[in-house]
């Protein structure tokens, strides 16, 4: 399992006090708020910086860092990730996963037919929707409801769907 995970990206700076503007890849961007401290990536190199300050501002995480307080300080940090630890990630409720975990795993029919290895995850608002390439590079998308997704199970690497009416393959 993964040890840390990209909860954002620094896009630009905010006001001339040093905050930076993150993207943000969590769900619920009020999680920054119980944040104490996170890990910018830059070239490879992952720094650890503790937060002073959180704000939100059309869609964005302001975060002002302790250590930086000029505009000039917060610009190096732009284009950098930003990630946490798993054990700072917010508690799953039961039947959910984070898609980190997910990424990579072997994708079955209820009929224990291979459809390929889970690539990707786009949430539509509606629901989720799953990416699924075989060997031949053939993309499959299904929907991410109760009535596809039958059983995900992270210790045998697979997910198990079913195939409604409209998904045959």
């Amino acid at each position: 399992m993964q040890e840390y995970f990209e909860i954002g990206k620094i896009v630009n700076t905010f006001g001339i006090k040093g905050m930076v503007k993150i993207i943000p890849y969590t769900e619920d961007v009020t999680n920054f708020e119980r944040l104490k401290k996170l890990y910018i990536i830059q070239k490879k190199q992952k720094t650890e910086y503790e937060i002073e300050e959180v704000k939100y501002h059309k869609n964005m995480v302001l975060i002002k860092f302790k250590g930086i307080e000029t505009v000039e300080q917060a610009e190096s940090l732009r284009n950098a990730t930003i990630e946490i630890p798993r054990k700072d990630a917010t508690p799953l409720e039961e039947g959910t996963y984070y898609i980190a975990d997910l990424l990579g795993m072997e994708v079955y029919t209820d009929e224990n037919k291979l459809l390929g290895i889970l690539k990707d995850i786009y949430n539509t608002g509606s629901n989720d929707i799953y990416v699924v390439k075989n060997e031949l590079g053939k993309q499959t998308l299904l929907p991410g409801i109760e009535d596809v997704i039958k059983e995900v199970s992270l210790e045998e690497n697979k997910i198990i769907v079913h195939l409604i009416e409209g998904l045959e393959i």
